[in-house]
């Protein structure tokens, strides 16, 4: 079974930028379409961004042109990147297959706030 473990999240002011990782074990990353998730309180989890084994992406409206999504299959992790952070971007983000097929990791905590 393949584990996810996110890291990078922190409190940062709105308009800043953080870079989050997802590392997974095992090998077969590399074959998964792969999602940024996340979750604020009181509501659902949401897709953010994915990204297909070809590195094809796609956003969720809120977030164009101010997030990135990126893999690397041989460090087996994936990456998003996030300027121009929003409040409303406050979130814990976790990583997984999409659609999902795995165990959520932790997450990681996103603050945006001044």
């Amino acid at each position: 079974q393949v584990q996810l473990v996110e890291s990078g999240g922190g409190l940062v002011q709105p308009g800043g930028s953080l870079r989050l990782s997802c590392a997974a074990s095992g090998s077969i990353f590399s074959i998964y379409t792969m999602g940024w998730y996340r979750q604020a309180p009181g509501k659902q989890r949401e897709l953010v961004a994915r990204i297909t084994s070809r590195s094809s992406t796609n956003y969720r409206d809120s977030v164009k042109g101010r997030f990135t999504i990126s893999r690397d299959n041989a460090k087996n992790t994936l990456y998003l990147q996030m300027n121009s952070l929003k409040p409303e971007d406050t979130a814990v983000y976790y990583c997984n297959t999409d659609p999902r097929l795995l165990d959520w990791g932790k997450g990681t905590q996103v603050t945006v706030s001044s």
